[in-house]
């Protein structure tokens, strides 16, 4: 093939040796707009599994790069004043200069074509003037050829909120180091590590409002620089800092990183009279924040797949089909990661407050990439030391930085997950709690044997918390005519004697999830269709359904009636009944269901509120029969038990709540009494389009917990004990509900206690009973425990959920 790469950068030099070793016949030419040997930016760096993936691909080449680099271990991160190191994690860095000298040192050997100081204007008439049969468009992150074929390529670019200006200096540093620096208008930090014997990267990055406040998009370069320099002086040991940029005026240098998604990366065009392929690579295609470091690494690896593809003897159209499917699933994986890692560096005020060691956590676990038992493979000893001093300090919410102490300087190690959590006069005994979930088994609303053995069952495996499914406080409240309700004796009673039997059975507490159905109501139990109104004839019968405005569900649904002022205040009486009713049954948590498009969500949800009257309108007037209900059941239930709130945090869908607005509700209800915020998100509309991976409601958990300093539940693709630790170590939420694997495994906090090692599982109540078990489970797991810590690594995967239930 004649093989045109457009750009000089890593993706197109890469991918054109490769192309050259793997079959010298190829024509195989680059044309870049710079010098030879001319670069911006300064040190670029890759992991370990990266330098893997380049020996795989070509020896030589990965030799001269492995010989070039400077490795380092360890991460240090200051702050206040204080700092956290661990080690094991592997990272290489090497000038981006050096970099692209070795690649192209090593085209010209293998015969590639280099032609440099050459401004492409238009790819179609060079493409003809090399008679090309395929043109990779490598010509980085303001590409023209993504530019010129917009139409098909559809670029989507988002411009992230902070501002970072890249740096060198000599000053050496032995760590990745992170380093932030609060001053009157707002937090700056700084990303630096060693890429050549005297030099190192020093990127700052501070948020956008904070950069202006300083006046620093007012100023030149040199002033800039001095301003950083002054605010670093600390970590720079009278090294000053350097630009390599310095023919751009202003504040030119500052940018915006702009994140780049393309919903295709081929593009077919006629030249010459035959169809040429034209295809994104590298920052052409997809960018991913500087923050996990993956711009050059995706680069080579889109190169290295391209050419793998090629090599297989495939047709061009089969390998080109083959590799964006392929790479657009494993950029979508670091882009996520990477959506993650952005947004905590964006709001580094939220998490300011955290003790250093835990700040240290959250900042090292921000991608959700590395999960807690990687950190320990890592650095087993400062994990181990971290783990000692969580269950020591148990830091609270909105809790001062604590005082100096070195982590495991007393007490033993503990997985986060099994450390007790108080609120209000309730200690639960770890942080695992068993989600509330529907199981269509009631008769007229009373519980039955089913719900006995099934509570009963999970109260008996370790969960320090037992949520009961959502009950409604009136008949017309149910889901399905197979939901629980507390309105009547016969229901209370049903229910005192499984609250009795968990607690004369378990240290286990048990909760209530309160809610009515709304717009949601009068439908078949779940296997007969999640949300599908009852058939015509069906014995029960449909029932009139009520909500905030007269807007169904979905177009199958019945059409519920807009509450009036009567309504409300009857069933704001209703749900305080129940209260009282779930108070003398022994119930030690109250929560109130305000998501997921019930009546109390259909208030908050503009997609399903069209109120004109004070409950419509602006969010604060959205949120206040809400409240109004949260308030009249806090002030009925005993102050000595918490209360929580679930929420739907983001609807998912176009003009519906968002983060924002969630941040804004959890402050009304902390305001209003609440404990706890249950952060749940989507199912307010059918139109929701949820994006699922690991653990995907967890920032909004995490955001509203650090933001509103208030304690949250996090719920949603929570599988496994290592999801559990990293969210509890990390100060994203302080406790975990879990539905699925709790109906796989009624015993899953046992049997992850058991797994977690002899020291963890006795931290967790095994009732007389199951005490035989334990023995054998601690063999079986020991056995495992290497491939379980493996598989750990494996974690970057995103997995796909068939359904949209959130829990």
């Amino acid at each position: 093939m004649n093989i045109l790469c457009i750009g000089g950068g890593p993706a197109g030099l890469y991918f054109a040796l490769l192309m050259k070793r793997q079959d010298p016949a190829h024509r195989v030419v680059v044309v870049e707009r710079n010098r030879p040997f001319d670069t911006f930016g300064w040190g670029v760096v890759l992991s370990d599994q990266t330098l893997a993936n380049l020996q795989a691909a070509d020896p030589e080449t990965a030799a001269q790069i492995g010989d070039a680099f400077n490795h380092w271990d360890d991460v240090e991160v200051f702050l206040r004043g204080r700092s956290v190191r661990s080690s094991g994690h592997g990272f290489c860095g090497i000038g981006r200069k050096r970099l692209l000298n070795i690649l192209q040192e090593r085209c010209l050997a293998l015969g590639v074509e280099l032609v440099f100081e050459t401004d492409v204007a238009d790819d179609q008439a060079l493409a003809a003037r090399y008679g090309a049969d395929l043109v990779i468009a490598s010509d980085g992150l303001n590409s023209r050829i993504r530019t010129r074929y917009a139409e098909v390529f559809q670029p989507d670019i988002d411009l992230r909120q902070c501002r970072f200006v890249w740096l060198g200096t000599h000053q050496k540093f032995e760590a990745f180091t992170f380093a932030f620096e609060e001053t009157e208008h707002g937090w700056f930090q700084a990303h630096a590590y060693q890429f050549d014997a005297d030099t190192s990267t020093f990127i700052i990055e501070t948020p956008e409002a904070v950069w202006q406040a300083h006046g620093l998009d007012r100023m030149e370069q040199p002033e800039a620089i001095a301003f950083c320099e002054k605010l670093f002086a600390h970590y720079l040991g009278g090294h000053p800092l350097i630009s390599n940029a310095m023919h751009l005026r202003g504040s030119a240098n500052w940018i915006r990183f702009p994140r780049v998604i393309c919903r295709t990366w081929v593009h077919r065009e006629t030249i010459a009279g035959k169809a040429v392929p034209i295809v994104l690579m590298g920052d052409a295609a997809h960018t991913a924040h500087f923050s996990i470091g993956s711009g050059t690494k995706l680069a080579l690896e889109d190169a290295i797949d391209l050419a793998q593809a090629l090599a297989t003897g495939a047709t061009l159209e089969q390998a080109l089909h083959d590799y964006e499917a392929r790479r657009s699933v494993e950029v979508l994986k670091i882009q996520n990661a990477a959506r993650n890692s952005t947004e905590w560096f964006e709001n580094v005020a939220r998490y300011s407050r955290l003790p250093v060691e835990q700040f240290a956590y959250s900042l090292l676990t921000r991608s959700q990439r590395i999960s807690h038992e990687n950190l320990r493979l890592r650095d087993a000893r400062w994990l181990e030391g971290y783990e000692a001093w969580l269950a020591q300090a148990r830091p609270t919410v909105g809790a001062a930085p604590a005082p100096a102490a070195a982590p495991g300087d007393s007490g033993a190690a503990v997985p986060p997950m099994l450390t007790p959590f108080t609120l209000r006069g309730l200690t639960l005994d770890n942080r695992i709690v068993v989600s509330p979930m529907a199981t269509y088994s009631a008769v007229d609303g009373v519980p039955q044997d089913f719900h006995l053995v099934h509570l009963g069952a999970r109260a008996l495996g370790g969960a320090a918390l037992v949520m009961v499914e959502m009950t409604s406080p009136t008949p017309d409240g149910r889901i399905t005519p197979a939901c629980t309700g507390l309105w009547n004796d016969a229901q209370q009673a049903a229910f005192a004697r499984i609250v009795d039997f968990v607690h004369g059975s378990s240290r286990a507490k048990i909760g209530l999830q309160l809610g009515h159905s709304g717009p949601k109501g009068s439908t078949r139990v779940g296997w007969e269709g999640t949300d599908e109104p009852l058939p015509e004839g069906d014995p029960h019968g449909n029932w009139p359904l009520r909500a905030a405005s007269a807007l169904p569900y979905g177009p199958q649904n019945q059409t519920p009636a807009a509450l009036t002022r009567a309504d409300m205040d009857a069933l704001t009486a209703a749900f305080v009944a129940s209260a009282r009713r779930a108070a003398a049954c022994g119930f030690d948590w109250l929560e109130l269901h305000c998501a997921h498009g019930y009546l109390l969500a259909s208030f908050i949800s503009p997609l399903t509120n069209q109120r004109t009257d004070e409950y419509g309108g602006s969010l604060e007037n959205r949120c206040r029969y809400p409240l109004e209900v949260f308030a009249a059941v806090r002030a009925a239930w005993p102050a000595e038990r918490p209360m929580s709130v679930r929420i739907s945090a983001h609807d998912w869908a176009p003009g519906g709540t968002t983060p924002d607005d969630a941040v804004a509700m959890a402050r009304w209800f902390k305001a209003a009494g609440c404990d706890l915020i249950d952060v749940s998100s989507g199912q307010t509309t059918r139109a929701a389009r949820p994006v699922y991976g690991r653990m995907y409601q967890t920032p909004f958990a995490d955001r509203i917990r650090n933001e509103v300093e208030i304690a949250t539940m996090a719920v949603g693709a929570i599988s496994e004990a290592d999801h559990a630790n990293g969210i509890i170590a990390a100060g994203r939420a302080d406790l975990c509900a879990l539905a699925r694997p709790h109906l796989a495994d009624p015993a899953w906090t046992l049997h992850a206690a058991a797994q977690l090692g002899d020291t963890a599982s006795r931290h967790v109540h095994w009732p007389r009973p199951y005490g035989p078990g334990r023995d054998q489970l601690l063999r079986e797991a020991s056995k495992q425990k290497q491939a379980t810590a493996q598989s750990s690594l494996g974690h970057v995967a995103i997995k796909t959920i068939a359904n949209d239930t959130t829990d």
